[in-house]
């Protein structure tokens, strides 16, 4: 399997916010935003892997302040952590208002992609981190994927023993 460098996987997209992309309170709705943060990460995935790529999560999303109407959003994604198949891309956005030439980073995002063909997964070319950015990055990557392993594995055995429990000690817990 070959493998490509940090720096080969950045992607930047940009597009400005419409009135289409408001909510009720005339800031950019958060589902626009998620859906401009889905485009990228398909992007940077598919840059990377050299193939189709589907969304498995969207690990993570920070709204660290509102974006106006008119503003330009830029994404920067980069290749962050690869599995066998899967990949996180971490993606940054930046908020512009073009006629006042101010930017601001604006969220955060991190989402796992597979890459897929034929409708299957397929393994994913390796990462090579150059920098020590990269290296702390690929690291926190992979504590969050084995955190999210232990924690999917911890809910799944409490929910099941939750199962067995009798309608009066459901009742107990509801009421604690």
């Amino acid at each position: 399997m070959s493998a490509k460098r940090v720096s080969e996987t950045r992607t930047t997209l940009a597009q400005v916010v419409e009135t289409t992309d408001a909510n009720f309170l005339g800031k950019a709705f958060g589902g626009s935003i998620l859906a401009m943060i889905d485009l990228c990460a398909y992007a940077t995935s598919s840059k990377f892997a050299g193939t189709l790529c589907v969304t498995a999560s969207f690990d993570r999303v920070d709204f660290h302040e509102p974006i106006e109407v008119g503003d330009l959003v830029t994404l920067e994604g980069y290749i962050s952590f690869v599995g066998r198949t899967s990949m996180e891309v971490t993606i940054t956005l930046f908020s512009e208002n073009l006629l006042q030439g101010t930017r601001r980073h604006t969220n955060t995002a991190r989402v796992t992609m597979v890459a897929i063909q034929e409708g299957k997964p397929v393994e994913v070319p390796r990462l090579i981190c150059e920098t020590r950015e990269d290296k702390l990055a690929f690291l926190a990557g992979k504590m969050r994927r084995e955190r999210r392993q232990m924690h999917r594995a911890e809910f799944d055995k409490i929910l099941s023993e939750m199962e067995s429990f009798s309608d009066e000690k459901l009742d107990q817990l509801l009421s604690a």
